[in-house]
C-alpha cells in the first residue's frame, strides 16, 4: 500500500455512485484514520491561525464532523446549519436549487448575532448550492464571514466561483476532476 502524504490520498471514489456517471468522493475514510483526520483539521485551520473567529457553522451533514472539530481547536461555539425541519426550534430558512430539483435550509434564529465573525465549513464544494444557502442564512442573521472551508473542490462544478461572486475568501485542501 502506497504511504499517504497528503489528505488527498485518505480520501476513496466510489464509482456511479449515487448515480451512474457520479464518482463520488468519499470523505468517512479519511475521517476514519486518525493521522488523516487529524491532518486535514490541521490544514483546515491553518489559514486562520490569528483571525478572530467568534463561531464555525458545519453545512449538513459532514460539515457537522470537521466543523465540531475545528470549533473545538478554535475554543469557540458551533452552528449547525441543517435540511429543513430537523431543528427544534425557531429557525430561518433558505431555498436554494438542486441538479434536480430545490432544497431547503434552515438555521436557529438565535445561533448568530450580529456582528460575529463566521467560519463556513464543509467536505465537498461542488455546484455551491448548498453554501451559498448557508451564507445567506448566517448573513441574514448578521454574521460576518471570515472564510469558507472545504476538504474537496470539484472545479469543474464552479461552486468556487459561485461563492467567489458572493464575496466569499474560500480554501481547499484539494482537488478532484470530474463530477
Amino acid at each position: 500500500m502506497a504511504r499517504k502524504t497528503a489528505v488527498k490520498d485518505y480520501i476513496r471514489t466510489i464509482v456511479d455512485f449515487p448515480h451512474e456517471g457520479i464518482m463520488f468522493r468519499d470523505v468517512t475514510t479519511l475521517f476514519a484514520d486518525p493521522r488523516g483526520f487529524r491532518m486535514a483539521i490541521d490544514q483546515m485551520l491553518h489559514p486562520y491561525a490569528g483571525e478572530q473567529i467568534d463561531k464555525v457553522v458545519g453545512l449538513e451533514a459532514r460539515g457537522f464532523i470537521l466543523g465540531g472539530a475545528i470549533a473545538h481547536q478554535l475554543s469557540v461555539g458551533f452552528v449547525p446549519i441543517r435540511k429543513k425541519g430537523k431543528l427544534p426550534g425557531t429557525t430561518i430558512s433558505q431555498e436554494y436549487k438542486l441538479e434536480y430539483g430545490e432544497a431547503i435550509m434552515e438555521i436557529h434564529d438565535d445561533a448568530i448575532q450580529p456582528g460575529e465573525k463566521i467560519l463556513v465549513v464543509d467536505d465537498l464544494l461542488a455546484t455551491g448550492g448548498t453554501a451559498a444557502a448557508g451564507i445567506k442564512l448566517i448573513e441574514r442573521l448578521g454574521g460576518e464571514i471570515v472564510s469558507c472551508a472545504f476538504i474537496i473542490d470539484l472545479p469543474e462544478l464552479g461552486g468556487r466561483k459561485v461563492l467567489e461572486d458572493l464575496g466569499m475568501d474560500v480554501t481547499v485542501l484539494c482537488e478532484f476532476e470530474g463530477a
